[in-house]
């Protein structure tokens, strides 16, 4: 027999990513997931592939030091019948002088880039040839893969949806954001593989980190240290959160992961500027869904940062309400952070499932700033010695908060007030833009005896104070919606809940805030020395907050935080009320003109009428959205828009997919930034 002469070959990567899942990927290389089969073909010159005479091998490899024993390279023959527990290839079909071989990973391979050679040899001849390259990802779909999800529409969401709500605003307005998380768009796969190649464990020891990739507990880990840049480690996003931007994008302005993503790598892995909490589990989840791990974006309300572990959150006011800053603890209007699907073989049975993973710098964990995975379910039981980093999270959904009122003297009041930490924990629902509330997931019922099981587990002492107990009631309230641009009324209810009469003073204070906690001006007061309640009466006392007060002070967070302090007389009781209103931006309008078909012209109309008494100057709006436009498109409005009147702008673009998109869109100007809109579109695939 004359030599095996191979002369072209096809990876067929439409075909492979079609079955894969990753056909959004485009085909500028294949794709696949691993312990599944892809097919390839060979064409051989000459003469065909003959069985039992010539020998095929392949070799695949990834990583800068590939060796068989950390999983790295592997070294197969073509064989009848498929390996489960390692690399093999299988003929399909032979047809004349080409042949289809199905090659396969097993489950537990190590992700990453491939290079594939096939070496042929007949007799005693061989030759060697590179085929090319390859992407292996984790593999949702297969039941033994460690990432394994057993539900379709789940996979669908967690997985292949490049669009999403993010939660924010305040626990009694909860708003969404839209993000474009655009897994699969041009070169995002290439700069997730780079951000794991960037990463101080793979500088340190490659071998060692290429062999670990099989395992998402590791990806995650890395993932969640490199999406934040504080170790100096070349990561994605700075964080900022004191309100100066100028020198780069303000966290508030993103709509997109794509955009960090592609600015990270063009500006040669320097940070971005800026990020806060959901910028980067938004980023993160981009990176874990690219990579075919299972996540989504969570938010906690009232998320506490218990910076010396006691679970008790002290926040100390002057008799004015202000806060005094002698504790680092913290109360966030909200906190995001991810949560991926995986099991977690390194740990007892029990806590395969949802995994908290924090990429927001907040504490060292193993001396890098990074948080998690932990099992949502150790959380939820109070198993805080698992790995890894369960006593933060714990904390952050039930630390337990206590207002200590610092009098003109210098002596401190404990206030009655136990404030609630760690509520509507918040992601989108699948398949539907709703918000889906997963409080129960991290912890029992308040109250319930499970509850009390945990706590004492955890040795955590709940704090029993009840305002009940005082006999003296209050509560913040808010008429109606709080609008940008117009004045408002907060209320504070009062009420005497004793058979006696009681004298109080009332203080009623609004500053402008962030939704970490921190607080600017002052933008309404009122202070009553003498309210006098009946026995089981009921006061309000209302508030009012003008625009022409807080509109120069509002953070791009637009919220206000009202404090209000009751104090009795007779006993020297204080108790606080807090409350966060949410100051609502104009809707963001968008009309879609024409048939929304794949490859076909498509116009937008997107609006938005100015609320405001002055006019908004460097108007700008931002378009995008994945598989709907080609990258981002920006539209600078050359006049101001003046009170009132509406600022607009029309949208040409050319789907590229086919399916439900989202058309998300950002507005910023002078005195209205941060604005978002989005609308669905369902896309017809091309007849």
């Amino acid at each position: 027999f004359a030599d095996l002469v191979l002369e072209r070959w096809d990876l067929q990567c439409e075909r492979n990513g079609r079955e894969h899942r990753t056909a959004e990927m485009g085909c500028q290389e294949l794709v696949v997931r691993r312990g599944q089969p892809f097919t390839i073909t060979l064409h051989f010159s000459g003469r065909g592939y003959e069985e039992g005479v010539d020998k095929l091998t392949f070799n695949v490899e990834t990583g800068p030091c590939p060796v068989e024993t950390s999983g790295t390279r592997s070294h197969f023959a073509v064989t009848d019948f498929p390996e489960e527990s390692s690399w093999s290839a299988v003929v399909q079909q032979r047809d004349g002088d080409s042949l289809s071989v199905s090659l396969c990973s097993p489950p537990s391979a190590r992700i990453g880039r491939y290079s594939l050679t096939l070496e042929t040899s007949t007799g005693y001849q061989g030759t060697s040839c590179y085929i090319g390259h390859f992407v292996l990802l984790f593999n949702a779909w297969h039941p033994e893969d460690t990432v394994f999800l057993r539900d379709e529409d789940e996979r669908c969401e967690y997985v292949l949806s490049q669009q999403g709500l993010i939660y924010q605003g305040a626990r009694d307005y909860i708003t969404s954001t839209p993000w474009n998380f655009g897994q699969f768009e041009d070169d995002i796969l290439s700069i997730c593989l780079k951000l794991l190649d960037t990463n101080p464990k793979f500088l340190r020891d490659q071998n060692r980190d290429c062999s670990r990739r099989n395992d998402p507990v590791y990806i995650g880990r890395v993932v969640s240290a490199m999406v934040n840049c504080n170790d100096e480690d070349r990561g994605v996003l700075a964080g900022r959160w004191d309100n100066h931007y100028e020198d780069g994008m303000s966290p508030m302005a993103w709509i997109g992961s794509v955009d960090i993503l592609k600015r990270w790598k063009k500006f040669g892995c320097q940070p971005v500027k800026y990020g806060q909490c959901w910028v980067f589990a938004a980023v993160a989840c981009t990176v874990m869904r690219c990579l075919g791990i299972p996540s989504r974006v969570v938010t906690n309300y009232n998320s506490a940062h218990d910076t010396n572990g006691n679970l008790v959150i002290d926040r100390y006011l002057n008799e004015m309400g202000e806060q005094d800053l002698r504790s680092r603890d913290m109360i966030w209007n909200f906190h995001c952070w991810v949560e991926s699907w995986m099991a977690r073989p390194d740990l007892a049975p029990g806590y395969d499932g949802w995994q908290a993973l924090d990429p927001t710098p907040q504490e060292k964990s193993e001396g890098v700033f990074c948080c998690g995975p932990a099992p949502v379910r150790a959380i939820r039981e109070g198993d805080l010695q698992l790995k890894y980093d369960i006593p933060f999270v714990f904390a952050e959904v039930n630390a337990d908060v206590v207002y200590w009122v610092v009098q003109s003297d210098g002596s401190q009041k404990k206030s009655t007030h136990s404030s609630v930490v760690g509520k509507n924990i918040s992601t989108k629902s699948v398949g539907r833009d709703s918000r889906e509330d997963i409080t129960h997931t991290y912890k029992y019922p308040e109250g319930s005896e499970k509850e009390r099981e945990v706590f004492a587990k955890a040795e955590h002492k709940k704090s029993s104070l009840r305002e009940e107990d005082e006999g003296l009631h209050l509560k913040i309230k808010l008429s109606e919606g709080a609008n940008n641009g117009c004045d408002f009324d907060v209320f504070a209810v009062i009420s005497n809940n004793t058979d006696a009469e009681r004298v109080c003073r009332l203080m009623l204070c609004a500053r402008t805030a962030s939704y970490n906690g921190t607080v600017g001006p002052q933008c309404g007061l009122k202070d009553l020395l003498n309210v006098t309640l009946a026995p089981r009466a009921e006061k309000s006392v209302p508030l009012r907050v003008l625009y022409e007060k807080y509109g120069e002070s509002l953070t791009q967070d637009n919220l206000i935080k009202v404090v209000a302090l009751l104090t009795e007389y007779q006993s020297g009781n204080v108790v606080v009320a807090v409350r966060d209103v949410y100051i609502q931006n104009p809707e963001i309008k968008i009309r879609i003109l024409g048939e929304p078909m794949q490859k076909r012209k498509l116009v937008a109309e997107i609006s938005l009428a100015n609320p405001l008494a002055a006019p908004l100057n460097n108007c700008v709006f931002v378009v995008e959205g994945a598989g709907l436009t080609d990258g981002q498109q920006i539209k600078e409005l050359e006049e101001p828009v003046e009170p009132q009147a509406e600022a607009k702008f029309r949208l040409d673009f050319m789907p590229r997919q086919p399916g439900l998109r989202k058309l998300m869109v950002d507005f910023e100007s002078d005195k209205l930034t941060g604005v978002k809109g989005y609308r669905n579109v369902i896309i017809a695939p091309q007849p």
